[in-house]
C-alpha cells in the first residue's frame, strides 16, 4: 500500500459491541499506573477525518503516543508506534523519537517491556512492535487473520507490507498471542474489548488503576471531541458506520470509572488535561 494513503483510511469491523455491557473483571492485585508517552506529532491534520461531520476547514495537530501500563511485575505497552524510514519520509512528523527511546521518560528500556497490546494494524500503532525484544504481542485473532497471510503477505491494503511481514515473523517466533474475542482479560487487571470498528477487529483496553478503571481507546476514539459531542470517528472499516463506533463510545463510558478516564488515540490535549509529570508524559489519574 502507499504509505501516504489517508491516515484515517477506513479498515475494520469485528463484533459489534451489542446490547450486553460487560464490566471490567475484578482484580485482586495492586492497581496499575497508566501513562501516555508522546513520541511524535503532526501538524495541521483535517479534523473532519477524526470527527465525522466537522468543518472541513478545521485543522489540528496530532499526537502520536503509546500507552505504558506499569505494575504487578509487568510493563505493558498499548501500541508500539513507528520507526521505519518509509513512514518518516511520507509523514514528516515533528519531535519524533523512536518509541523504544521515548519510554525512557517513564524509566523503562526496550527490554523491560513484557507485553504489547496492539489495538489495530495501522502503521503508526504496529510498526514499532519489533523494537521491544522480550515483549509478547497481543492482537485480536480476527484482526491478524484478516490482514496477515500465511507467508506474511498483506491481505488488505490497510496494513503495510513491511508490517505484515514483521508481524508474521514475530508470530512464527512464538511471540504473538492471538486474542479470540471480546471482553478478554489478557493480563490480570487488563481487559481488551472489541466493537469500535476502526479496523476489522480493532480493540481498546480497560485497566485497573488507583483512580478506577482507565479506558485506553486508541483510534476507536481519536479525540476527546468524539466523546464530548457523541460523534463517531471519521474512519471506520465499513465507511460511514457510525452506529458501531457510537456503541463503543457508550460502552467505554460504562467500563471506565469516569468519562475523564477515557483516553483517545491522537488528541494532544491528553497532555494538557493530565499535565503531570510533563515533558511528553501524562499520568492518567
Amino acid at each position: 500500500m502507499t504509505t501516504r494513503c489517508a491516515f484515517a483510511v477506513a479498515v475494520v469491523g469485528v463484533l459489534a459491541c451489542g446490547a450486553t455491557l460487560q464490566a471490567q473483571p475484578s482484580h485482586s492485585g495492586p492497581p496499575y499506573e497508566v501513562y501516555m508517552v508522546r513520541f511524535a506529532g503532526f501538524h495541521s491534520f483535517p479534523v473532519s477525518e477524526l470527527v465525522r461531520g466537522a468543518d472541513t476547514s478545521r485543522r489540528t495537530d496530532l499526537a502520536f503516543m503509546v500507552g505504558v501500563i506499569k505494575g504487578n511485575g509487568r510493563n505493558v505497552l498499548l501500541d508500539a508506534g513507528f520507526y521505519r524510514e518509509q513512514f518518516l519520509t511520507a509523514w514528516k512528523p515533528f519531535d519524533w523519537q523512536r518509541p523504544s527511546a521515548a519510554i525512557a521518560k517513564v524509566g523503562l528500556k526496550p527490554e523491560d517491556i513484557t507485553d504489547i497490546i496492539i489495538s489495530h494494524i495501522h502503521w503508526d500503532h504496529l510498526d514499532g512492535a519489533d523494537l521491544f525484544p522480550k515483549a509478547r504481542i497481543w492482537i485480536q485473532k480476527a484482526e491478524y487473520d484478516h490482514y496477515v497471510g500465511s507467508n506474511g503477505e498483506p491481505l488488505d491494503n490497510a496494513i503495510d507490507t513491511v508490517d505484515a511481514h514483521m508481524l508474521a515473523q514475530l508470530h512464527r517466533a512464538g511471540r504473538v498471542q492471538l486474542v479470540d474475542g471480546d471482553a478478554r482479560e489478557v493480563i490480570p487487571g487488563i481487559t481488551v474489548y472489541t466493537g469500535g470498528r476502526h479496523t476489522y477487529a480493532s480493540e481498546y483496553v480497560g485497566v485497573q488503576t488507583a483512580a478506577g478503571v482507565v479506558v485506553l481507546a486508541s483510534d476507536n476514539m481519536y479525540m476527546f471531541e468524539n466523546l464530548a459531542k457523541h460523534v463517531p470517528i471519521g474512519a471506520t472499516y465499513v465507511p460511514g458506520d457510525s452506529t458501531s463506533n457510537l456503541q463503543a463510545q457508550d460502552r467505554m463510558r460504562h467500563i471506565a470509572s469516569s468519562p475523564r478516564l477515557i483516553i483517545p488515540g491522537h488528541d494532544p490535549d491528553v497532555f494538557v488535561r493530565f499535565p503531570t509529570p510533563g515533558d511528553g508524559v501524562a499520568k492518567i489519574e
